[in-house]
């Protein structure tokens, strides 16, 4: 399982660098500055998230595969699809509604990056 949340940190760190470049060089001109900056908060989410879940497919080597770092890891992913990828839908369509839809991926990121603590600091105190 760890293995796959690994695999989709690094397609994710891929797709966040392939959603900058196109943009930086596909939408400079085509969105307004504010849903330009919409679209770049999504992009470094994305991608901070990425290395996020790269590193939980890491730490769950050494705190085990079970329980709260599992549900960390598919919170965290779950929370790049919330928050970047409403952040890119509001963007590109300019429908406003769609940004209701991002605070349930901020919360999901914040339980997230929360249960990963809790499972590195417990196995720190079980050794």
């Amino acid at each position: 399982m760890f293995n796959k949340y690994g695999a989709y940190g690094a397609i994710h760190a891929l797709l966040a660098v392939a959603l900058g470049a196109f943009g930086a060089h596909g939408l400079k001109d085509k969105l307004t500055a504010e849903m330009l900056n919409v679209f770049e908060t999504g992009v470094r989410y994305h991608m901070y998230h990425a290395i996020g879940l790269l590193l939980i497919a890491l730490a769950a080597d050494r705190v085990g595969k079970e329980g709260s770092i599992r549900w960390a890891a598919r919170l965290m992913h779950l929370g790049i699809f919330l928050f970047s990828g409403s952040l890119y839908a509001l963007s590109l369509s300019g429908i406003k509604h769609l940004g209701i839809i991002t605070p349930f991926g901020g919360l999901a990121f914040i339980v997230a990056w929360a249960l990963a603590a809790y499972s590195i600091w417990k196995a720190k105190n079980n050794n």
